[in-house]
């Protein structure tokens, strides 16, 4: 098994919005997308959602493979919060992406570089 990789929500959305590089697009398109279940809720109480977009999200989810909150999830939430005092959706994700050995694809790497064992790559840095 390769690498794989977590995609955290301002990544999808820059995605779907096509508004990656044409890089960072033809590697998420390679991928097996795998999101954490506040990907999912983020995504789909997105603010800018219309009918035709929710549409769209349903789709992208359905063949996405969702990391639901496992209690080894749970607790390395709580260590994550109480270490670096980051925000909820940010911990939940940097927890599901470390229980699972993901590597986590953000545009948010100031927050999550600091986790320790966590791997990191912005989109923006693909080349």
């Amino acid at each position: 098994m390769g690498t794989r990789y977590l995609v955290d929500t301002n990544v999808i959305i820059d995605y779907l919005e096509n508004k990656l590089p044409e890089n960072a697009i033809a590697f998420l398109d390679s991928l097996e997308m795998q999101l954490s279940i506040i990907s999912r809720i983020e995504l789909l109480a997105w603010p800018k959602i219309g009918h035709q977009q929710l549409n769209e999200l349903n789709g992208f989810i359905s063949v996405s493979r969702v990391f639901n909150l496992a209690e080894d999830v749970v607790l390395k939430i709580i260590e994550i919060r109480k270490l670096y005092s980051i925000k909820l959706p940010d911990a939940i994700i940097a927890a599901t992406a470390l229980a699972n050995n993901l590597i986590s694809i953000t545009r948010n790497t100031a927050d999550f570089k600091r986790i320790q064992n966590l791997e990191v790559l912005n989109p923006w840095a693909i080349s």
